[in-house]
């Protein structure tokens, strides 16, 4: 099974979450987290290869929505690295690893539209947006059906 099709039927754009969950364990996660807790999680394929890290989590702030996941991607030291942002739905939490897995390998990640951190793209871009989405193969998250509306980037 493809992880980016674990969620999909769940009802709208969220990370799906696999791994055992204890029912007494301390704090609020791990369906309810600090987004910088997240940040810096390794980021892996199916084949759970490291594609990277976590950069940063992107958030739709007028619908209070998590958008995408911004992958870290080669360089040295965080430097030079690429950066892509990721449909937050394309990724699975894997709480036992404390990683995210994305269902596409490092290849095809390579080949990803992406940017660097001084050219960032505006995620705001209904088309950029789209195109995104349909390069992860995710339904984009502001369409009508995942939160029972439709609303504009």
């Amino acid at each position: 099974m493809n992880v980016n099709e674990l969620d999909r039927n769940s009802g709208g754009p969220r990370a799906a979450i696999v791994g055992k969950v204890e029912p007494d364990s301390p704090g609020p996660g791990p369906f309810i987290m600090a987004a910088d807790t997240l940040e810096g999680n390794f980021v892996l394929g199916p084949g759970g290869d490291k594609l990277g890290k976590l950069a940063h989590i992107m958030l739709d702030v007028s619908d209070g929505r998590i958008a995408y996941g911004v992958l870290s991607f080669g360089g040295f030291l965080g430097v030079g690295g690429k950066l892509f942002a990721v449909p937050w739905s394309a990724l699975t939490l894997d709480i036992q690893r404390k990683s995210f897995v994305v269902g596409i390998d490092k290849e095809r990640l390579e080949a990803a539209p992406g940017f660097d951190q001084d050219h960032w793209p505006s995620m705001a871009d209904q088309q950029w947006a789209t195109s995104i989405h349909e390069y992860y193969g995710t339904p984009p998250y502001w369409k009508e059906g995942q939160y029972g509306r439709e609303t504009e980037l």
